[in-house]
């Protein structure tokens, strides 16, 4: 018999005999050379039914001499308390504690009662690294292959890198983004939240500085619940009469709106009242689904890196996995979206032309030519047919253009502004500078055909191109006013994501608006599947 064989042999004769052992104790028959189908097969079949399989229970235990792992009351005790404390990953405790529950506080029990324990302990690690949710399923990303990904270690591995010390196994599978960090805190600390009625504003016509209105009563205890308004406001000798939107409540108000990036106006209107009337159940999932994404998102994060915060409208440059520069951005309206993805900046377009995209040349270009074909020379935008000749736009038939392609000169008011920042996807989109500087001020700006206009783009182009000879070659092309392409030495990684919950540098939870819908679909799977 060869070495290489006796170590495969080996270990599953440990197995075998470790389950002999647990099943001679309770003077059961055992086959010789059963595996888990055979030794256990009910458990067996319902370890086939999720993704963590009977070959990963099995490898658990090989690698643990086949023993029984949790005949300890001590180690089952720390585990409950480890799967408990889940909740506050927005986990369900309920589904990995069953096992436990039922062997209580026994001295011993059976091996394929052990194996059913040591099956929810994997199946936590699991869903802790990877999520509860299918990603593809529910909020798929496009990858770039070269983009790459980075690999999970799998539950075992995770369980048995220090098989004595199980919250260090939790740790190790939990996200270590400090957002995720901050969420998991937010969620342990509103739990008093949910058993408090919160009061509704009913709806009505936009509330205005100095009206008066009987729901003002209803605007002021939700404010003042959530700790945006206290009586001492009124203090200041301010209005005291309850119906009336005086400027202490409208203070609270403009604190409200700006804590969820609405316009700082102090009127409360149609998204103002929404975002009122968001109830803490609502919050708590909304925050269990931004963990549930973070969970998806951890393996594509890297140490460097560009990441576009789509519901924030941000732009963020990590170096070491933290924050070294932040920008504004707009981003895609709620009809253009903005898609998720990771890909690799490889290039620039310096003063870019820019081709009119099929869906805005139907939508925007076309009614505005059939109005006034002099847009086009207004517009500085050239007529092309497939073969990229130049047409007279004069002798272009716009009720029935048929194939061809407007293209805008590069310069002052191009739509790409001085520079275009390319990546791979299928999309079509990629960052840019605007002549559209002032939309940059607004609380909202999902604004964009799903392309991401970035605010200071040129301070974003010393980060990509960070070594002064590229620098200064880029700034003498910029000048030059031709359209230049410049490869980057190294390639960046970008990711366009989505979240809609963050927590400041108060510690204070800041809620975005669903403005695409995406935390709906997280949170109504998250429901059926964990109400």
């Amino acid at each position: 018999m060869s070495k290489s064989f006796c170590r495969i042999l080996l270990p599953v004769l440990a197995l075998v005999a470790g389950v002999a052992a647990a099943k001679a104790q309770e003077g059961e028959a055992q086959a010789p050379g059963a595996g888990l189908s055979g030794l256990c097969p009910e458990e067996y079949a319902r370890f086939a039914a999720g993704p963590v399989g009977a070959s990963q229970v099995q490898e658990y235990y090989l690698r643990q001499h086949g023993l029984p792992q949790w005949q300890d009351a001590a180690r089952r005790a720390q585990l409950l308390f480890l799967l408990e404390e889940l909740r506050y990953d927005g986990l369900q405790p309920a589904e990995y504690r069953g096992s436990l529950q039922q062997v209580g506080g026994a001295e011993s029990f059976s091996f394929c009662r052990d194996a059913e324990i040591t099956h929810d302990y994997l199946l936590a690690l699991h869903h802790l690294q990877h999520g509860r949710l299918r990603q593809a399923a529910v909020e798929p990303y496009w990858v770039e292959p070269a983009a790459g990904i980075k690999d999970a270690l799998p539950a075992v591995d995770l369980a048995l890198q220090a098989p004595d010390d199980l919250a260090a196994s939790f740790l190790a599978a939990r996200p270590s983004r400090l957002l995720y960090t901050q969420l998991r805190e937010q969620l342990r600390a509103a739990e008093p939240m949910l058993k408090v009625d919160w009061p509704l504003v009913p709806a009505g016509p936009s509330l205005k500085p100095g009206v008066r209105d009987p729901r003002v009563a209803a605007l002021r205890a939700r404010l003042q619940q959530a700790g945006y308004w206290q009586d001492h406001m009124l203090e200041a000798g301010l209005a005291t009469e309850a119906d009336i939107y005086d400027e202490s409540l409208v203070a609270a108000v403009k604190a409200f709106q700006g804590d969820h990036y609405l316009e700082d106006d102090g009127i409360v209107g149609p998204a103002t009242l929404r975002e009122l009337n968001v109830s803490p159940r609502q919050r708590m999932m909304q925050i269990r689904a931004n963990l549930e994404r973070l969970r998806w998102l951890e393996k594509y994060f890297e140490p460097e890196m560009l990441v576009v915060d789509i519901a924030g409208a941000r732009l963020l440059y990590l170096v070491g996995g933290q924050v070294t520069w932040r920008t504004r951005t707009q981003v895609g309206t709620v009809a253009r979206q903005t898609p998720l993805l990771k890909s690799r900046i490889t290039h620039l377009t310096l003063n870019p032309t820019w081709t009119v995209p099929p869906t805005i040349f139907r939508n925007d270009k076309l009614p505005a030519i059939r109005k006034d074909v002099g847009y086009l020379e207004r517009s500085r935008m050239q007529v092309l047919d497939s073969q990229g000749r130049v047409l007279d736009p004069g002798l272009v038939d716009w009720s029935a253009p048929g194939n061809i392609l407007l293209r805008q000169e590069a310069g002052p008011g191009n739509a790409l502004g001085r520079v275009a920042i390319r990546f791979a996807n299928p999309f079509a989109v990629y960052l840019h500078d605007t002549p559209n500087q002032h939309l940059f001020g607004r609380a909202t700006r999902t604004v964009s055909s799903g392309c991401v206009r970035v605010e200071s783009v040129l301070r974003l182009l010393d980060l990509l191109a960070p070594d002064q000879p590229t620098q200064k070659r880029i700034e003498q092309l910029l000048d030059s006013g031709h359209t230049r392409q410049v490869t980057l030495v190294k390639p960046v990684p970008v990711m366009l994501a989505y979240l809609t919950v963050e927590v400041d540098a108060d510690s204070r939870l800041r809620f975005r608006s669903d403005s695409y819908g995406l935390d709906q679909r997280v949170i109504k799977e998250l429901e059926r599947i964990m109400p």
